[in-house]
């Protein structure tokens, strides 16, 4: 059977009444659900009644939009009596108690879930647009039916947001295409997300958006030409070597799709070649590989662009194979290849998976188990929440989980993960297990040693190299883009600010009460203390350390307020807590803090005894088993011994300044006296520290004199160098590579 035919879009106009909406209903629910929800309808009819939509037109027509979107999804009953009801809690005087009343308790907590935080108060718009987000992000890890229903309103909304002042319309438009489209894409509801998409683009880029509207229109009738064209040859080839039946199916891509494609590569519409696609539906993931065999021996396959979805499906559970070929009249096509379950799930997303429990009573076993773990992202949202507290961070985090998958590696042991494009081995090491992500120092991909920026790619295998003494970096934010790297990283941060903040604070206060002759711990006890936490807000004395640390309680403070009488010296405050504080942050860093590895410090470093790098000079670094990046001159002979796959990037980190660096110099001179004087002078006035000397001379009346001396920098020892040739009797200053 062959069957030739544009896609229809899957969501209609909203019904004009509840007689419509149920015409529209009837072959897919009972006459008692339908019952229940003309129920729903009358309820939310009267709590709106009087109340008007921007548009002019009666408020209860947005719930009935919303519903007959939930109805085109085949949703349960249960979702299309909250799409009814969503907006009664929020804007009317029916409380959750009635809802629950008339409807049970999972309405009830359906409608919560969608309902937004009007009565809270936010410092700005962007805030509450946060803290709304995470509300609903947080009631879908307990029911998934929240985000439908919420996603349901998001697109009536936009249909009619023409009706809106334009100075909102553009923000709708944004988080709309930030949020509510790309989470559409991760529930497989692809048609929904175009939809949001291109209304989006409509608002946010009206200009480009009728524009392209209008070439796209004047090229309607050339377009659908040569998709007939496509779709008849396509049809007899697969008829002439196979007995399979198949649909075949063409259409353009839709407007933003286009856009973006003009943007990506900075050409106009007419450069945008693959702006049509095709779609045959078959019958078995046998049959879709060998439609694939004889589209690509019709059309002449473009490499690189073919994509097996089917072997390794995507997040949303997606599975096609997509392929882009050179067509007819030698122009770009894109081909996908599914089955009809493929298919269904394509068009539908978690919809497609719906079952229900034969029951007249609506409990929360709607979906089963295997289908929530296909979706395992959204309980990973909600773990996210319990550690972001900045709406800010936990929008960021949304955004950047919501891209779509593009990137798929595997695990030494073959598995595979799924990543954004631009992650990195951090986002990996974390995606694998927190302890790795912690410990990550570098990565070997494809068999080679990479450095932590390095974005990973599409079918790298990826195996992870730590050290027990690696910590996470701040740094790491800059390179890392999944929202679990990025949280853990942030954690770990935090705490370790707490620590030292706490550590700092205890030292300042106990330094403080010795210089009035007191011993802290005597005063940290009693009534007296316990009212003084409390007026400071204070949980316990941890807390006190940490703010004292942080610098929002000063020692001057708790000193006059635990020993009445005495006054703390004034150096205690202000500026000379900044430098105890930097001071005290500069004794828990190592040395290595000096060199970034690839972006990021903190990472566990040490230098070569053979040839003392020093900043300025140009480095390498070789990951040593166990002990973790040995740090060499780049003209070190040793690196040319060294097995070249466990070399890595590294460089010096500007924002750092080391306290100084052994370096050899070797100076040879005339044996006269008194130069050896001249020689220290030159040191002492660079700045420069001789830690050790050896002078010989030699049969020739010449004097060898080799110097191991403090630097801060290659720029100050090529100083130093200079100046010592210019000194009279003095031959030459080499640096030596080898002590």
């Amino acid at each position: 059977m062959v069957e030739s035919l544009s896609r229809a879009p899957l969501f209609s106009k909203t019904p004009e009444g509840f007689d419509e909406l149920e015409e529209k209903i009837k072959d897919y629910y009972s006459p008692a659900q339908i019952d229940l929800l003309r129920e729903a309808y009358e309820f939310s009819a009267k709590a709106h009644e009087g109340q008007i939509r921007r548009s002019g037109e009666p408020y209860i027509t947005h719930p009935l939009g919303v519903t007959a979107i939930l109805a085109d999804l085949r949703l349960d009953i249960a979702t299309l009596v909250t799409g009814i009801l969503h907006d009664t809690v929020e804007d009317t005087e029916v409380t959750l108690e009635d809802i629950e009343e008339h409807f049970g308790p999972v309405i009830r907590d359906l409608v919560d879930g969608v309902t937004k935080i009007s009565q809270m108060q936010f410092r700005h718009t962007h805030e509450k647009q946060g803290e709304n987000i995470r509300k609903m992000i947080v009631a879908t890890g307990k029911d998934v039916r929240v985000i439908l229903v919420k996603l349901a309103d998001r697109l009536h909304n936009m249909r009619t947001l023409n009706h809106m002042p334009y100075s909102k319309q553009s923000r709708i438009a944004q988080e709309t295409l930030d949020i509510y489209a790309p989470l559409a894409g991760r529930l497989g509801i692809m048609s929904m997300k175009v939809e949001l998409e291109d209304l989006s683009f409509r608002y946010l880029h009206p200009d480009q958006y009728y524009e392209l509207a209008q070439k796209v229109s004047q090229r309607k009738q050339e377009r659908q030409k040569y998709i007939d064209e496509v779709i008849e040859l396509l049809t007899k080839e697969i008829q002439a070597r196979s007995q399979i039946s198949f649909k075949v199916y063409g259409r353009p891509k839709h407007l933003y799709s286009i856009f973006k494609k003009m943007q990506a590569r900075g050409v106009d519409y007419e450069q945008v070649y693959d702006v049509l696609a095709f779609r045959v539906i078959v019958q078995s993931v046998a049959e879709c590989y060998e439609v694939l065999g004889i589209v690509h021996s019709l059309w002449k396959p473009i490499p690189g662009r073919f994509k097996d979805f089917i072997a390794m499906p995507k997040t949303n559970n997606y599975q096609s194979l997509h392929t882009t070929v050179i067509g007819p009249k030698a122009e770009r096509i894109e081909v996908q290849i599914r089955t009809e379950e493929m298919n269904l799930v394509a068009e539908w997303g978690i919809a497609a998976h719906w079952k229900y429990k034969e029951s007249s009573r609506m409990g929360n076993d709607y979906i089963d188990e295997a289908t929530l773990k296909k979706f395992n992202w959204l309980r990973e949202l909600v773990s996210f929440h319990q550690n972001t507290r900045n709406s800010d961070e936990f929008l960021e985090n949304i955004k950047t989980d919501l891209v779509e998958t593009e990137i798929y590696v595997f695990t030494p042991k073959g598995e595979v993960k799924e990543f954004p494009d631009g992650a990195t081995p951090i986002d990996f090491a974390y995606a694998i297990h927190t302890q790795l992500g912690d410990h990550i120092v570098a990565a070997r991909v494809n068999g080679r040693i990479v450095p932590l920026k390095y974005k990973l790619q599409n079918g790298d295998t990826v195996e992870v190299i730590t050290s027990k003494n690696q910590k996470p970096s701040k740094d790491w934010l800059k390179i890392c883009v999944t929202s679990k790297a990025k949280s853990k990283i942030r954690a770990f941060v935090k705490s370790e600010q707490r620590r030292r903040s706490l550590e700092l604070g205890k030292e300042l206060l106990e330094k403080t009460f010795r210089k009035q002759g007191e011993s802290l711990q005597k005063h940290l006890k009693g009534p007296e203390f316990e009212k003084f936490l409390k007026e400071e807000g204070c949980a316990n004395v941890n807390e006190l350390y940490v703010r004292v640390g942080y610098g929002k309680i000063t020692p001057k403070h708790v000193v006059e307020k635990l020993l009445p009488g005495k006054k703390a010296e004034e150096e205690l405050s202000g500026s000379y807590l900044a430098k105890a504080f930097k001071s005290a942050l500069n004794r828990s860093k190592k040395s290595s803090s000096v060199i970034t590895v690839d972006g990021m410090n903190d990472v566990l470093v040490r230098y070569a005894k053979c040839c003392h790098p020093i900043p300025g000079d140009p480095i390498v670094g070789f990951i040593s088993r166990g002990r973790g990046i040995t740090v060499h001159r780049a003209d070190c002979e040793k690196t040319f011994e060294m097995d070249q796959e466990r070399l890595i990037d590294v460089e010096w980190n500007r924002a750092n300044k080391d306290s100084g660096r052994i370096v050899c110099i070797r100076v040879v001179s005339h044996d006269i006296p008194g130069l050896l004087k001249s020689m220290t002078e030159v040191f002492s006035a660079h700045g420069v520290n001789i830690h050790n000397a050896q002078i010989r001379t030699t049969k020739e009346r010449k004097a060898i004199c080799i110097f191991d001396v403090s630097v801060r920098d290659i720029q100050q020892l090529t100083e130093v160098m200079t100046a010592l040739e210019k000194v009279k009797g003095i031959i030459g200053v080499t640096r030596m590579l080898r002590n």
